[in-house]
């Protein structure tokens, strides 16, 4: 494998190397960030994971100069890297230039303000950062008017915090007793064993009350608390947004805490939980898991943090095999399936071509080897908008 670096700048220091200044490389957990960034229009943080012939990057833009309301971000690749999808902006590669054009929800960038986006792509023989960023035709660290984006303003609104007309919107507040009832039933799939589930008012991400599950290790402790709300017609992207917080680290064995029966498979579920310390999507009817269990794959997911509250939100699409997942506002590449198949990432979840058609959601815990946890979930949100944290 090939390490990927970070080019050196020589003097003179121009505002336009200046700009080259501002990019972060992650490799194997080793950073490499520059002393001095852009004093004015823009500023690029470019981080890499990269395994052989692949990588991904995560790109945090920032504005440094006046206000704009729909951003396009360029750069070269001139190592012969080629860009094959992308998440969180459009983004298009022709020959060595690359084009990244804002997500309807994320056009906006107040004087300081930043969007984040995340790029998969192929590499050869080297794979050097980018140095050239130009933000609306303005190079980063550089001065000017700035130019109008090539794509006319979003008119979509960004994500919504709140949930109030998405088809099930709870922070268990209506729960008037420790055991969930009304639209929350207690649900144990397959086989009940010393798993418990509660309405807990002594921890809670907003309100008083949250969903409490003691999840137990082995097969037939499964605990889970139902929605009764039928997601039948939630689409065609099917948004999921919870907070959720527990208190072990997600173990090396398989481990669900949030299983969605999907007619797709004919009732049998769609479910996130973690496998090898980090977190995984896997579907029961043969077992696929997102991303693939090889170092390489689960290196491209991430751990789910224990001891504070953590928004995790799913996009799924209901007309095809395709899933995003973001832990707070960091899309997850390892849990990203596009269509595209991504060595180590998506060769088993592609395997099957029917779209998810989750009817239900259900939140608790069950395991399949070993891992006690003690889990939190509040302010639980689905429906057919984008939710945010």
């Amino acid at each position: 494998m090939r390490t990927p670096h970070l080019r050196l700048l020589r003097r003179p220091w121009t505002a336009a190397l200046a700009a080259a200044a501002a990019v972060a490389l992650l490799v194997s957990g080793f950073i490499a960030t520059p002393t001095s960034a852009a004093a004015v229009g823009c500023r690029v943080d470019y981080a890499v994971n990269q395994w052989a012939g692949g990588y991904t990057a995560q790109v945090k833009v920032t504005n440094l100069g006046p206000a704009v309301n729909g951003w396009r971000l360029t750069w070269t690749h001139a190592d012969g890297q080629r860009v094959t999808s992308a998440w969180n902006a459009t983004v298009i590669q022709t020959g060595a230039s690359v084009v990244a054009v804002n997500a309807d929800w994320n056009g906006s960038l107040a004087t300081d303000g930043s969007a984040e986006f995340g790029v998969q792509g192929t590499w050869s023989s080297v794979n050097p950062a980018p140095t050239d960023f130009a933000l609306n035709g303005l190079v980063c660290g550089g001065t000017g008017t700035t130019p109008p984006p090539t794509t006319p303003p979003p008119t979509t609104p960004p994500p919504s915090a709140g949930c109030g007309s998405a088809a099930v919107c709870s922070g268990f507040e209506d729960q008037t007793g420790t055991t969930p009832s009304g639209a929350w039933q207690f649900a144990a799939p397959d086989c009940q064993g010393t798993g418990a589930a509660a309405v807990d008012t002594s921890v809670a991400h907003s309100g008083g009350r949250s969903l409490r599950i003691d999840g137990r290790a082995g097969y037939c402790n499964h605990a889970f608390v139902a929605s009764t709300a039928n997601l039948s017609s939630v689409g065609p992207v099917m948004y999921v947004r919870m907070w959720v917080r527990h208190t072990t680290a997600l173990p090396a064995a398989h481990v669900t805490f949030v299983s969605m029966p999907d007619s797709s498979q004919g009732g049998r579920a769609l479910r996130v939980g973690g496998q090898n310390g980090a977190l995984q999507w896997n579907r029961e009817t043969d077992d696929a898991t997102l991303p693939a269990q090889s170092p390489a794959g689960v290196a491209q997911s991430r751990p789910l943090p224990t001891g504070s509250w953590q928004c995790l939100r799913f996009a799924i699409d209901t007309t095809a095999p395709k899933l995003d997942t973001w832990l707070g506002d960091e899309q997850i590449p390892g849990l990203h399936a596009d269509g595209v198949p991504t060595q180590d990432i998506d060769q088993q979840w592609l395997a099957r071509t029917a779209p998810p058609r989750p009817t239900t959601l259900r939140l608790g815990w069950e395991s399949y080897g070993t891992g006690d946890d003690t889990l939190w979930f509040d302010d639980v949100a689905v429906g057919s908008s984008p939710i945010g944290c």
